[in-house]
């Protein structure tokens, strides 16, 4: 989108902050690639695609998979954008919180910040875990270790640990593990549709792509096919990161929502072409399913080029997986920082800290790693129990990514625009994005297979009841008293380093 005539505010980026009644403390090296890269880089679909590969064959199969893919792709696109609309206008750490605060009120901000945040913790907790759970299939490959749930949950930590000191350096640090992140994941989609492609090993039909398949024990079509597109729905998350990262990048009222919706086009292509590949080379379907490793696209690659180099392409998943946790927790750092800035906390005294040598919030990062372990620990005796904590990452990001569009919406001419904007199309692509977003919640809800007990309930609407409760809770007790954006984040930040060179 080209710059707007008439604009919400335009400037340097940190007069824009002091308009917004901000003041500027992080450093500000972050290019329009690189806000760019940390979405792609979160959205991951070497993560997202891979680990939730085996869920789409047992839940409507090729068609539903690639077709489900398409769809929400084009839906996230339109959320996308019109997020990007708002995030011109408000670029901000805060990212959605404080769009919402700023066009609805304290309440709204409270309860969006409150999603936003457990949305985030959730999402490290699910990324990081998934690849403690991939290494562990390396492992069982590589020397014969059957990955106990105390394996991987000492592998989740020592992963979190790693990523809670790279995000605790320079910003520079962050930034180039971004870039690599994006071209690992570039990289990694054409190694391995390539290496699959090129194989001697036999190929499906294009006919099988149209397959439809169900093991889920669901007797509804719609029903399954709905469900089906959750490979996509939790795929599509995190694109609020190039906002979180606004106050460190430059030209951050154009490049953050270009990094948005950049980020999801980008994905939304390279994730069909990644599980066009991976389906056209199923050798054995059921076996796949059903692979003794537990992670089926491990199981494609030991079908079709053998030991070795499933190995090589293992790796390169768990690569990318673990670029993708460490965006995550830069993302979630930033607005813990943010939120802290307004009181939103307890202890935000010590949250809003920045390093006066590295310029990074460092208490925010381990408050980030050390919450997504606490989330975890219910892994080590319920898979159940821990899905139902993460299931928060998806019914609470897109709700606090949707909650600032509707209310741009709400407030009607009364909304001004950023330098990026849609123009006269907002309103309807606004209309359809929180339509869509309202109809993906429920869908995350939806009963996932047929028979229902403890270990295969759908816990995400529980979830979400406890988060909305919680805020309600919290808003009540502390926020309507504690939580004032505006004049919070005009207060310099406490420093926790001395002074000296930057990393």
């Amino acid at each position: 989108m080209s710059r707007s005539r008439t604009t919400r505010r335009t400037g340097s980026d940190d007069a824009v902050l002091a308009d917004l009644g901000i003041k500027p403390e992080l450093s500000r090296r972050t290019s329009p690639f690189q806000n760019r890269a940390i979405s792609i880089s979160v959205i991951c679909i070497l993560a997202g695609g891979q680990s939730m590969f085996g869920f789409g064959m047992t839940h409507g199969g090729p068609v539903v998979m690639l077709g489900t893919w398409l769809a929400v792709g084009f839906f996230t696109l339109l959320v996308g954008m019109s997020l990007a609309d708002v995030v011109s206008a408000y670029p901000t750490s805060g990212g959605p919180y404080f769009m919402a605060e700023k066009l609805g009120g304290a309440g709204w901000g409270w309860l969006t910040g409150c999603l936003n945040l457990l949305g985030l913790l959730g999402a490290i907790a699910g990324i990081d875990y998934g690849a403690a759970q991939f290494i562990g299939a390396f492992i069982q490959m590589q020397w014969h270790v059957v990955p106990t749930p105390t394996i991987t949950m000492v592998i989740f930590a020592v992963i979190l640990v790693v990523h809670g000191l790279l995000n605790s350096a320079n910003i520079r640090v962050l930034n180039l593990l971004n870039s690599i992140s994006v071209w690992w994941q570039v990289l990694g989609v054409v190694v391995i549709v390539g290496a699959l492609a090129v194989s001697s090993a036999p190929h499906q039909s294009p006919s099988f792509l149209l397959t439809f398949h169900n093991e889920s024990g669901i007797s509804s079509t719609l029903q399954v096919v709905l469900v089906g597109s959750l490979v996509a729905g939790y795929t599509f998350c995190g694109y609020d990161a190039s906002a979180h990262i606004a106050e460190e990048t430059t030209d951050a009222q154009m490049s953050a929502p270009r990094g948005i919706v950049h980020a999801i086009a980008a994905s939304w292509v390279g994730g069909f072409i990644l599980l066009a590949g991976m389906l056209f080379a199923i050798q054995d379907y059921e076996g796949t399913v059903h692979s003794a490793t537990g992670v089926p696209p491990a199981q494609i690659f030991l079908d079709v080029l053998g030991t070795a180099g499933a190995k090589v392409l293992l790796l390169v998943v768990i690569v990318a997986m673990l670029l993708c946790g460490n965006s995550e927790v830069g993302a979630s750092a930033r607005m813990v920082y943010a939120f802290s800035r307004s009181g939103a906390l307890p202890k935000s005294e010590l949250w809003r800290r920045v390093s006066s040598r590295t310029k990074t919030p460092t208490p925010a990062v381990w408050f980030s790693v050390f919450w997504p372990f606490v989330l975890a620990l219910p892994a080590l005796k319920s898979q159940a129990a821990y899905g139902a904590i993460v299931a928060i990452n998806a019914v609470g990001m897109l709700p606090a990514c949707t909650i600032p569009v509707y209310l741009a919406l709400r407030k009607g001419k009364a909304y001004r625009s950023g330098p990026w904007t849609l123009g006269a199309f907002r309103k309807p692509v606004s209309v359809i994005a929180c339509i869509y977003a309202a109809v993906m919640v429920a869908v995350f809800c939806l009963p996932q297979v047929g028979v229902i007990n403890t270990k295969t309930f759908n816990y995400a609407p529980i979830t979400l009841a406890v988060a909305l409760l919680l805020a309600w809770i919290t808003w009540m007790t502390r926020g309507r008293k504690g939580y004032q954006l505006t004049e919070a984040v005009a207060q310099p930040a406490e420093v926790l380093i001395p002074e000296g060179d930057a990393f």
